[in-house]
């Protein structure tokens, strides 16, 4: 399956996925970054952390980093590429009765796939601060940095259940916005581009923090990479 193939497909099949396919992610599919979220064959892949997994410490320990690339994020991508072949079998056969489940779960694995791959890279181990156009934007879309941060922070921290902070672009406003995600798809706004995602799930950080998710929503505040923020926010508004 070549990448328009496979594009199209996914607006077709992934039609409640958290982004369209005119986003940053499907503009970068083609790069052998993070961002890449699949192989030639059109299959979903999950690609190597960025960075080493003791890289992120003291905020972020080893051992999490390694479950939750692995076994987290790792199994949504397998989790996607079966809900694909079921959807295909089930399209293949003309049997719709099982159709609807499988892309309800495409849409949960398959946001997990795409949210986990802008986590990685918007994370680093200094500190960075929003600077240009990034910081214009904030200030003219919440009033200064210090109202974002207390803004997606608390967010994140009051997700019912699991799910996401997220900071995005809606490109129909043209402005900035933030979300509160339940799970990896649940309260998502149509066209929103992710720039910036917290993951509080308890997976991302119960064997650090134990049930504080407050301590560890406040630790990742201090290891945003705003640098990649920026440049995704500079990629989604040439590309929408």
């Amino acid at each position: 399956m070549n990448r328009k193939m496979f594009l199209q497909n996914s607006l077709i099949l992934g039609g409640a996925s958290i982004l369209p396919t005119n986003s940053i992610l499907a503009a970068n599919t083609e790069l052998n970054g993070i961002d890449k979220l699949t192989d030639k064959e059109g299959n979903f892949v999950l690609q190597p952390l960025p960075y080493n997994e003791n890289f992120l410490e003291p905020s972020m320990d080893a051992e999490t980093i390694h479950l939750h690339h692995t076994f987290h994020h790792g199994g949504a991508v397998k989790a996607a590429n079966k809900d694909m072949q079921m959807i295909r079998k089930a399209l293949d056969e003309n049997n719709m009765e099982t159709v609807d489940y499988w892309t309800k779960k495409l849409a949960f694995h398959f946001s997990s796939h795409i949210l986990h791959s802008i986590f990685w890279t918007n994370l680093t181990n200094k500190k960075t601060d929003p600077q240009g156009d990034l910081l214009k934007e904030i200030e003219a879309n919440f009033g200064s940095y210090d109202k974002l941060k207390g803004y997606i922070a608390a967010t994140s921290k009051n997700v019912d259940g699991n799910g996401w902070g997220i900071l995005g672009y809606q490109p129909y406003s043209q402005k900035l916005t933030i979300l509160q995600c339940e799970n990896h798809e649940k309260l998502t706004q149509w066209g929103v581009v992710p720039l910036l995602v917290i993951d509080v799930w308890e997976h991302s950080y119960y064997l650090k923090y134990k049930n504080k998710r407050a301590d560890f929503v406040d630790a990742m505040m201090n290891i945003i990479n705003w640098d990649n923020v920026a440049e995704r926010l500079n990629t989604a508004k040439k590309i929408v």
